[in-house]
């Protein structure tokens, strides 16, 4: 399974959406309502679902899912 799909079942979750609705382009804010609680929630499963650390910088500039995946895959490579 690819990173997207793994960004989408922890978007999926915390949200409580299904993933169908989620694309590369889907904003957190602006399209999905992600409160700062929420943003600090997807952060934490991203972290929890990848086994990594994104520091408070890194994850303020994650607006979209795409930057989300390009955050996760940057810190696995």
């Amino acid at each position: 399974m690819g990173t997207f799909e793994k960004v989408k079942e922890v978007i999926a979750d915390v949200m409580k959406i299904p993933v169908d609705g989620i694309s590369m382009e889907t904003r957190f804010v602006d399209d999905l309502k992600a409160d700062s609680m929420d943003q600090f929630f997807l952060v934490d499963g991203f972290c929890e679902k990848f086994d990594i650390n994104i520091d408070d910088e890194s994850a303020r500039t994650i607006r979209t899912v795409g930057d989300a995946v390009k955050a996760i895959d940057d810190l696995l490579a």
